[in-house]
């Protein structure tokens, strides 16, 4: 479902961007008490009653039931909110949202224009209770860019693992020349994300590896936003496919795939790839396939109802766009039900860009309505998205050792999902960007 995201910058723009204090944590107190009404243990998926998460610097010194404060700890008075881990969103762009101008818009604004916009994205995302995300596609490996000034200081957000430019073939959902008139197209090679053969799926990895990405994304089918014809059709071969998987296991990366057709599913699970993005056309083998293979579906069931919804607006998608919008948008959400059944692996994403950035918690409420249960969908944005970032050992749960990326919600989300959409308490690393549902303001 991938908005083909729209052309952004370098580290200098970013941080010309936003002026903003790099040495935040400096003024934050060293220990810190989150005295809790209740506790999520993600890992167990149970409610916890009355619970207290001493946080020291950017770690959690201890979890312990009841309320109780260290001598030398500050105060947080949460009790009568839920606590939980950082909530993590599997599948963003945050250097791009969609909006009925934006076909246009690339032929008109430049790279810095998506920068600085893509920091206010970042605010609204971790302001909404998403301490984490895995960028999955941008264009000049701006989201790095993003990641490393927000990693300084520089400028507020998630923590971001990003995919800078996705893998995928000439004409294909990846190629950003795609549906362009024929004297603006252009032959792209591996730099560009774009590959015709195993010997350019693993240049284009070491590209990547190059770059300083943190994860890898392919496009092994047709999307939805972008010019082609087809939004579920099979553009990477299996043995593209493999070659990518395998030089990027080499170096670390996890792969991400782009998939919303059933063979290309079935060649990216056999492939070797961590998840398949979106899955609107699983079938069932598919499913099987993915138990027996361990692979994560992210389903981003809000990206295809936005889709669909604004499929319906005239004007607001190229003709073509919008009937792909149409077909594909409405299924997301009974395709993940029927996963979830099968008992596919499922972590939370949302494809963050196709709908307006800060409203990822919308998520939670489809998936419920997808049939999954309430605390499930929870450990979904926190355990399950750990492990498939392969980053639980430091998030998803909340425990001594673990980083200290808290939110609180007011009340009981496992009894109102909706909930999830009032984040009314942030934490990352330690520092409090949110209380009491009000943004903390930052030094000048």
């Amino acid at each position: 479902m991938h908005h083909r995201v729209l052309r952004c910058a370098a580290a200098g723009v970013v941080a010309a961007a936003a002026v903003m204090p790099s040495a935040w944590a400096a003024d934050a107190p060293q220990v810190t008490a989150l005295q809790c009404g209740h506790l999520i243990d993600t890992a167990a998926g149970k409610m916890l009653g009355e619970s207290t998460v001493v946080v020291e610097g950017a770690r959690v010194r201890e979890v312990t039931s009841g309320k109780s404060a260290p001598a030398d700890a500050k105060i947080i008075d949460l009790s009568t909110q839920t606590c939980m881990p950082g909530l993590i969103d599997s599948h963003t762009h945050l250097t791009d949202e969609s909006s009925r101008s934006a076909y246009v818009d690339r032929f008109h604004w430049n790279t810095a224009d998506y920068v600085i916009r893509s920091t206010v994205y970042a605010r609204r995302t971790l302001l909404a209770g998403f301490t984490t995300v895995r960028n999955l596609g941008d264009s000049v490996n701006e989201s790095a860019s993003l990641r490393d000034a927000i990693n300084k200081g520089i400028v507020p957000g998630p923590r971001i693992f990003t995919a800078g430019k996705p893998i995928g073939s000439t004409g294909g959902h990846a190629d950003p020349t795609n549906g362009m008139r024929q004297d603006l197209m252009k032959d792209l090679g591996p730099a560009d994300g774009i590959i015709n053969s195993p010997e350019d799926a693993v240049k284009a990895v070491r590209e990547h590896y190059k770059m300083g990405d943190d994860v890898i994304k392919i496009m092994p089918s047709g999307g939805v936003l972008d010019e082609g014809a087809s939004g579920d059709n099979s553009q990477l071969t299996l043995e593209e496919i493999r070659a990518v998987v395998a030089t990027a296991h080499d170096y670390g990366f996890i792969v991400a795939a782009h998939a919303h057709g059933a063979e290309a599913i079935r060649r990216a699970v056999i492939g070797g790839v961590d998840s398949i993005e979106h899955g609107t056309f699983m079938d069932a083998d598919d499913m099987k396939l993915m138990v027996e293979h361990g692979t994560y579906y992210v389903p981003t069931i809000i990206a295809g109802d936005t889709a669909a919804r604004n499929a319906k607006i005239p004007g607001y998608y190229p003709a073509q766009v919008a009937a792909k919008a149409l077909a594909i948008g409405p299924s997301i959400q009974a395709t993940a039900g029927r996963a979830y059944k099968a008992h596919v692996k499922i972590a939370f994403g949302t494809d963050a860009g196709v709908y307006p950035h800060g409203e990822n918690a919308h998520e939670f409420e489809l998936m419920v309505g997808a049939g999954m249960p309430p605390m499930f969908t929870i450990q979904a944005a926190t355990i399950n998205a750990a492990t498939l970032l392969r980053k639980d050992k430091d998030l998803g749960t909340l425990a001594a050792g673990k980083i200290a990326d808290v939110v609180a919600v007011p009340g009981n989300p496992i009894e109102d999902i909706s909930l999830m959409k009032k984040v009314s308490f942030v934490m990352k690393d330690g520092m409090v960007y949110k209380l009491d549902g009000t943004p903390v303001p930052l030094p000048p």
